[in-house]
């Protein structure tokens, strides 16, 4: 604030036409004195050059201070003009929607007030040591200097004996049931960092459940809001998720749990401000870093109007790297949380830190304002501590929406060959002179595989065309931005990943958008020689700035160890259970230290869903039948005809719908 009034002094000095030029002369020599000391303890302490750019934004607090500065001063203050609406504001309350759900929800409940005393509440902080300091700065300091301390996870509850918080017939691990301790035992605002894998959705699903926060918001990136949706069924029975796509078209306003995605959360801030959400989640949580951006001002205002309508409401932050950067990456994540304001630590925190009885002069502040921050709700766990709870070997789903033009043309191509299946089906029928309403079940069963049957040799035949060989490539080409999305997601997080994918122009844009997110990547596929592929593999076993390894399904799927890492993206779909096995094997070997991931990405409610189904459902037979040796030469073909027939049986089912 100093610097700013410097300037602004500078300014008037140089403009005003009163002052004579010694006095002017004068001024402008005293001010540089104060610039030099500035400069001087900015030299100091680096972090504070930012506060001495000359386009230095003034924030909301930096005029509070202005304004008291000057009327200790004596000088009287001009009113402040209200704030002018900025283009991009304007621009996104054009882009407001209300769906007719919401509209719905409205008029059910019309005079239904928030609770405004409740969030008026505010705790008492006895303003002592602390009453003067600038803190922002040394808290994210203490996290540099204070890491004497410990690990940054706060100390968490020991568990029942008996599970309480599962639902019937899942099992939480250990660490899952200590963190919903905690929140049973009442606290409400947490980072959790626990690392890719160790079911970080669900235990904020459950939390939910347990502190009965809902109407529950979610932001979440776009290519995990369809597994949100999933888990919300599995995890919370008897709960409804909502899925938010475009403009809201098909949302019910009236679900538990609310999932959106970063890129439309702009155009529904209006309602999503109004609807009483008692909690909210925010997956990736380091999306939000940037607090110039447009998603971490509508994350933050979001956050803002929830708890300024409830006393404590739940308030979880989701992310495997919350730093980096920089420490200060973890500004905007404690501002949601309600940590921090621009100002300075909220009440609760600021609690904390005078119970200390330290300012940061003392000796000893940094690692008790570090504990001070851990104790609001960091929860940090790796695969490493944890590894004695994991399976050895797991397959997660994240079920992807495909919602642009390729995806939209996806699902055309697919009810076309629904038609056109239909039509093959309704002709057999016709020359058995068989009426379609009354066909039996055996032989409705014989002529969908028979009509499926021939589909399928006339497109292991054919050269050109929509098929559904040519529909699943393009699924393929649809997944790859989303999933290597989620690779470079996983290599800042856990380190090293393995991406698999079965087409080479899948395999090319999934390296340029690692490389875009400045990933360093490896290429392993069936065009190189043994020497070159050789150089890639070690390069990605032993060098620590290779990030990726993207690897051809067919090519590296078998012979190749690549245990430098333990999570693995299937971007696409095998025909055979043998082939992804095969895959996920590359990672989980001999030698293997870590539980093995494999996030396999699925296009919904396309075939892509169905092909999943069958390919667990054989390797669900191989393992009872062959203890894991899927040897069913016929698998793939099977796969192929049973998608098929899937499609055909829901042509038939829509038409007797309708």
């Amino acid at each position: 604030m100093i610097a700013l009034l410097v300037r602004e002094e500078r300014q008037r000095a140089k403009a005003d036409p009163e002052v004579s030029e010694p006095e002017r002369a004068e001024v402008l020599k005293r001010l540089d004195g104060v610039a030099t000391i500035l400069a001087k303890t900015a030299a100091r302490d680096t972090s504070l050059i930012a506060l001495l750019e000359s386009d230095r934004a003034m924030t909301d607090a930096a005029r509070s201070i202005r304004r008291r500065m000057l009327e200790d001063a004596g000088i009287e203050v001009e009113e402040d003009a209200p704030a002018p609406v900025s283009a991009e504001q304007a621009e996104v309350a054009e882009r407001q929607v209300l769906p007719d759900s919401v509209r719905a929800r409205q008029l059910a409940n019309p005079f239904l007030a928030p609770d405004f005393d409740a969030a008026a509440y505010v705790p008492p902080v006895p303003a002592r040591r602390l009453a003067n300091w600038e803190l922002i700065g040394p808290l994210f300091k203490s996290f540099e200097y204070g890491s004497g301390a410990g690990a940054a996870s706060m100390e968490l509850p020991e568990i029942a004996e008996r599970d309480r918080f599962a639902p019937s017939g899942l099992e939480l691990m250990p660490h899952q049931s200590r963190f919903l301790e905690s929140v049973q035992r009442g606290h409400r605002t947490f980072l959790l960092a626990d690392e890719p894998g160790l079911g970080k959705t669900a235990q904020s699903l459950i939390a939910a459940s347990v502190a009965n926060a809902y109407p529950l918001l979610a932001v979440v990136p776009n290519v995990v809001k369809m597994n949100w949706a999933r888990e919300v069924e599995q995890w919370t029975p008897g709960r409804r998720a909502t899925v938010i796509h475009g403009d809201g078209e098909d949302l019910d306003a009236f679900a538990d749990v609310v999932v959106i995605n970063y890129e439309v959360l702009d155009r529904h801030l209006g309602w999503l401000k109004t609807l009483g959400f008692k909690g909210m989640v925010v997956d990736e949580a380091h999306f939000i870093k940037n607090l110039s951006s447009q998603r971490s001002r509508h994350v933050l205002a979001l956050a803002k109007s929830l708890r300024e309508r409830n006393r404590d409401p739940l308030m979880i932050a989701l992310t495997g790297t919350p730093l980096i950067n920089t420490v200060e990456d973890f500004r905007a994540i404690w501002q949601f949380l309600g940590w921090i304001d621009e100002k300075g630590p909220r009440p609760a925190l600021l609690g904390h830190l005078e119970e200390a009885g330290l300012t940061p002069a003392d000796f000893g502040f940094f690692p008790a304002a570090r504990q001070a921050v851990v104790d609001m709700g960091i929860v940090r766990r790796r695969k490493v501590d944890v590894a004695k709870d994991l399976p050895a070997k797991r397959v997660v789903d994240l079920p992807v929406e495909l919602d642009d033009d390729l995806g939209r043309s996806i699902r055309q191509a697919e009810r076309e060959l629904g038609q056109r299946l239909l039509t093959r089906y309704r002709a057999v029928l016709g020359n058995r002179n068989t009426d379609p309403k009354s066909v039996s079940s055996t032989e409705r069963a014989e002529v969908v595989r028979l009509v499926a049957q021939a589909e399928l040799d006339e497109s292991k035949a054919a050269k050109t065309g929509e098929n559904v060989f040519t529909m699943v490539r393009k699924i393929g080409q649809a997944k790859a931005v989303l999933a290597a999305d989620y690779a470079a997601q996983l290599a800042r997080s856990v380190g090293k990943v393995v991406f698999f994918a079965k087409h080479i122009d899948v395999m090319d844009k999934a390296e340029e958008v690692l490389a875009k997110r400045d990933i360093r990547s490896v290429s392993i596929r069936g065009d190189q020689s043994a020497a070159a592929r050789q150089k890639e593999i070690d390069a990605f076993q032993n060098d620590p700035e290779v990030q990726a390894a993207v690897c051809s399904l067919t090519a590296a799927g078998v012979g190749l160890n690549l245990q430098a890492a333990s999570d693995v993206v299937l971007a696409e779909l095998s025909w055979t259970a043998a082939e992804q096995q095969q895959a996920i094997d590359r990672v989980h070997r001999i030698g293997q230290e870590m539980p093995v991931t494999a996030w396999r990405i699925i296009a919904a409610h396309t075939i892509d869903s169905k092909i999943a189904e069958l390919i667990d459902s054989k390797a669900g037979l191989a393992a009872r039948a062959l203890d894991g040796e899927d040897s069913d030469a016929s698998a793939e073909s099977s796969v192929q005809l049973l998608a098929l027939m899937a499609i055909l049986d829901d042509a038939i089912d829509g038409t007797r719908s309708r």
